[in-house]
């Protein structure tokens, strides 16, 4: 039989359909089947869990957050509790991180100071991101007059020296809460004003914008419909790169006794009696620290997962 021939009977074969089985698409049309598309809010997430890095710092962040608000009941112990015949006993079996040279419970106090620690560092992060946005935001699309005067506001806080504030309110305010916070966050808003700012003139002229304006929309509606949403990756990043930053602040306050008054704690103010303590009983240092240094640790992986996250170049 020729070449030819072989063709021809080749092509006269006709083809049915119970020549061919369908596999894992029973019941399904052409556009189910079909790759389902990402918002950029799955997407960022798709592109976050792929990163290891990112995911441990995640487990590591939660896992010291449940340490923080379940380690009292499980302990059973009273932070505040003061038993002088157990001062300075090392860890054991019932006191987990051992006590201090007042005979309270470390681990106890270690969980309520991380809570003191963490809630100033989101509280200051909170002022500054509600700060530094809007002021941002407005410098960049007014423009004129009333982008020189932010700007110039911020280069006058900026220049502002950063302990001395401290001091000064400490000893006007009081050791409390409150004035740490005010503190901390009086010139924490000018580096996110100034990034905002950025942002906001690279996109104010986008289209979008431009028909906002044309509609009659006000300029607080601009803001917070168009402007914020679109540069809320780069200020997420931020974000999560000043938490550590305002907890690493706030222990290092409090270890030179400008931070919480006793008796409430932190865990710099932990570090600090810790350090008096340093010869003879170690573990009094160790573990305030250890829990500063797993936190930032944490919050820096998963800052660098979101970095790469919103990256938009690397969006595929």
């Amino acid at each position: 039989m020729s070449e030819n021939q072989q063709k021809t009977m080749v092509q006269e074969v006709p083809l049915t359909d119970d020549m061919f089985e369908r596999i894992g698409t029973e019941g399904l049309s052409g556009e189910d089947i079909g790759k389902q598309s990402l918002t950029y809010w799955a997407d960022v997430w798709r592109r976050f869990r792929s990163n290891k890095m990112a995911i441990l710092g995640l487990i590591l962040l939660i896992a010291v957050i449940c340490l923080l608000f379940i380690g009292p009941t499980l302990s059973g112990k009273d932070y505040q509790f003061i038993d002088a015949s157990i001062k300075n006993t090392p860890p054991n079996s019932e006191y987990w991180f051992g006590t201090d040279d007042m005979g309270r419970d470390l681990f106890t106090r270690v969980c309520v100071g991380g809570r003191v620690s963490i809630y100033i560092g989101l509280c200051c992060t909170l002022v500054m991101f509600v700060i530094g946005s809007l002021l941002g935001a407005l410098a960049g699309l007014k423009g004129g007059i009333v982008d020189d005067l932010i700007m110039r506001l911020c280069e006058l806080i900026g220049n502002l020296p950063y302990l001395i504030i401290v001091v000064i309110l400490s000893m006007v305010m009081g050791r409390s809460m409150f004035s740490l916070v005010f503190a901390m966050s009086l010139t924490a808003w000018v580096g996110t004003t100034r990034m905002v700012r950025g942002q906001i003139l690279q996109i104010k002229e986008q289209d979008y914008v431009q028909a906002a304006k044309a509609l009659g929309a006000d300029t607080g509606r601009i803001i917070i419909k168009h402007l914020l949403p679109n540069t809320l990756g780069i200020i997420m990043v931020d974000v999560t790169m000043s938490v550590p930053g305002f907890i690493f602040s706030e222990s290092f306050l409090s270890y030179i006794g400008l931070g919480i008054r006793p008796p409430e704690t932190s865990w710099g103010a932990l570090a600090s009696a810790g350090q008096q303590q340093l010869m003879f009983y170690p573990y009094q240092l160790f573990f305030p620290c250890l829990l500063i240094v797993i936190t930032i640790l944490s919050f820096h992986l998963i800052g660098d997962g979101l970095s790469d996250a919103l990256d938009p170049k690397l969006r595929q």
